[in-house]
């Protein structure tokens, strides 16, 4: 109705529908309304979030969660990776294995624990050895003791001759090679074996004024050269007085008596000593009492040889039997030389460069056993000695001219060992005989073998490329090369496929002729007379005296297994030094580092050499 009141009328059947819209329009209409006002009031109040307070700072419980829940997972990954790294089977590089001269110079040092004397360390390692010789020397005319120091073979005698020579040699295989040695895991049981054999000779002489640094005060009147005696007497299993040759028995067991030599001159004996200890003075030059003691003692020495001469082994003396000394003027150029590098004193250098020294020792001559050196001969080894001063010092005039005739006979003798020259025979297995024909032949051999090393390693580390030999011209590498075929076939390389070190390789040597390897070590002594059937038995020794280098084959490779058989089975210290010197020299393989240029060197003051006198006024 137009223009009437307004009414609402509610239509039947529609009442359920109608209240549902309505409350669907209200709804409607109140989120319009708050839309309408977030248009016009702008945002209204945000609902707060939930936080984390770690006290320093403070984010949210969402991104706490989310950070924990990721170091967890990180830590998981890791501690699973390490779990398998863990358990996994590991495939390391192992370190490569020793070379053959590596592992043989282990033996071969063993050898020299399985020859001392007096009381023994614990760590010696030769199970069949113990203390022996402890009354050695122990008698009231005699000055302190004599106990301690080797025995030189298979016997029970100390020859302080041969001895003295050892620690020479073992002392300069040091200063050229000790990071070989050092390499090889030796160094301190090679130098503990020097430091036993010093200790020994310094109790050899009566030591007046040796821990004084002034070298004036220092006077010797005498030396034991040698405890125990060899002489037999015909049969040595019947002799009157029991010796250490006419008794076979274990050092341990020794009951007869072992008589003292003593000598008021001995200039061959006294060089090869002093030489020794002034040596060994540079090995031990880091321990300064020490070292300037074997100095001392080396200085008193030298200064008998060369004022009380005369040879030790004259007037037909037990030690001329085993031991003959031919001359002393080599030993004149081989102490001298080593005093020089030991203190730095030029006059000992002027000494050993003077003309007449060398050509009394034979230094300009020939003859059948020229270029050989042993525990006799020492002028091949002085010379190489002094070849190594001119090649890396050159210490010029006015020491120049016979230096230099030194390096040129140094090379003459070197060309010598080459088989093309033929100078000395070989064995048909290439075994060079350097003691024409002689029996025992591989101490020379393993010495020349050293030396040739020394020779290679000198001109490498000197830039020095070559050397003449006539017409030919040949490198460096060849000495090293003759050294190795020389070693080689001491180590088996020979028609006989035998290692001539026991213990080495499969193949070697069973019955040495040694007393302490070839009695049995079980509680019971065994005398003088009884010991002699080991000797004679056909069996294998019962005591390996690993390390020990036998005498070794004839000139034609043959050699004899036999006990009674010294000259085949025989091992000595003085040929196991040698050899010790050669295997450490070509231990490492051939790109290893080769001597220390400077170490022998550490006492001489620098070299200044001084002009040569002018040239006489020309007349016409």
């Amino acid at each position: 109705m137009w223009g009437g009141p307004l009414e609402v009328f509610q239509l039947e059947g529609h009442d359920d529908d109608q209240s549902r819209s309505m409350e669907l329009d209200r709804a409607a209409l109140q989120k319009l309304e708050e839309t309408q006002q977030s248009w016009l009031l702008g945002a209204g109040e945000k609902k707060k979030k939930q936080v984390v307070d770690l006290g320093c700072i403070v984010c949210s419980r969402k991104l706490f969660t989310g950070i924990v829940t990721a170091l967890v997972a990180v830590g998981l990954i890791i501690g699973f990776t390490v779990l398998i790294v863990k358990t996994a089977p590991k495939h390391r590089r192992h370190a490569p294995p020793p070379d053959n001269y590596t592992v043989a110079l282990h033996k071969t040092l063993m050898f020299f624990n399985a020859q001392k004397s007096g009381k023994l360390p614990k760590h010696n390692n030769v199970s069949f050895r113990g203390n022996s010789g402890m009354q050695d020397g122990v008698d009231p005319g005699i000055h302190g003791n004599l106990i301690g120091g080797y025995y030189d073979a298979g016997d029970n005698i100390k020859f302080l001759f041969p001895q003295a020579y050892t620690m020479t040699l073992l002392s300069w295989s040091v200063i050229e090679y000790r990071a070989k040695y050092e390499a090889a895991g030796e160094l301190a049981h090679v130098t503990e074996l020097i430091k036993w054999g010093m200790d020994y000779i310094l109790k050899t002489f009566n030591s007046t004024g040796l821990q004084i640094y002034n070298e004036t005060t220092t006077h010797i009147d005498y030396i034991y050269a040698q405890v125990g005696t060899g002489t037999t007497g015909g049969d040595a299993t019947a002799t009157a007085t029991p010796n250490d040759h006419s008794c076979w028995e274990r050092p341990e067991d020794m009951d007869y008596p072992r008589p003292v030599s003593q000598l008021g001159t001995g200039s061959d004996l006294a060089g090869e000593m002093a030489a020794a200890l002034a040596a060994a003075s540079i090995v031990f030059k880091d321990n300064a009492p020490y070292s300037q003691r074997l100095v001392n003692g080396a200085r008193a020495l030298f200064k008998m040889a060369r004022e009380k001469r005369g040879r030790y082994s004259a007037g037909g003396s037990d030690a001329a039997q085993f031991y003959n000394s031919s001359g002393y003027f080599d030993e004149f150029l081989w102490g001298g030389a080593w005093l020089y590098y030991a203190t730095g004193n030029s006059s000992y250098l002027q000494l050993v460069t003077t003309y007449g020294i060398g050509r009394n020792a034979g230094a300009y001559g020939g003859g059948p056993y020229y270029g050989v050196f042993d525990w006799d001969n020492k002028l091949f080894g002085a010379q190489v000695l002094l070849t190594r001063l001119r090649i890396l010092q050159s210490p010029g005039y006015p020491y120049e001219e016979v230096l230099k005739n030194f390096h040129n006979h140094t090379n003459l003798v070197m060309c010598s060992y080459l088989p093309l020259y033929k100078r000395f025979p070989r064995t048909p297995g290439g075994l060079i005989i350097l003691n024409r024909g002689n029996p025992a032949p591989l101490q020379y051999t393993a010495n020349a073998a050293f030396l040739a090393v020394l020779f290679s390693d000198y001109m490498i580390a000197g830039d020095v490329p070559g050397w003449y030999c006539g017409s030919q011209f040949y490198t460096a590498d060849t000495m090293r090369n003759f050294a190795k075929s020389q070693v080689d076939y001491i180590l088996g390389k020979n028609p006989r496929k035998m290692s001539y070190v026991v213990g080495y390789g499969n193949k070697y040597p069973k019955q040495v002729h040694h007393r302490a390897a070839s009695i049995p070590k079980n509680k019971r002594k065994y005398g003088c007379q009884e010991g002699w059937r080991f000797r004679d038995s056909k069996k294998a020794n019962p005591n390996t005296i690993v390390g020990a280098m036998v005498g070794g084959p004839d000139t034609k490779d043959r050699f004899h297994d036999v006990r009674s058989n010294y000259n085949f089975t025989e091992p000595t210290l003085a040929g196991n030094a040698g050899l010790a010197f050669a295997l450490v020299a070509l231990s490492g393989g051939d790109s290893s580092s080769g001597v220390d240029a400077s170490n022998i060197f550490s006492a001489i003051p620098p070299q200044y050499p001084a002009p040569p006198p002018p040239s006489p006024p020309w007349t016409p």
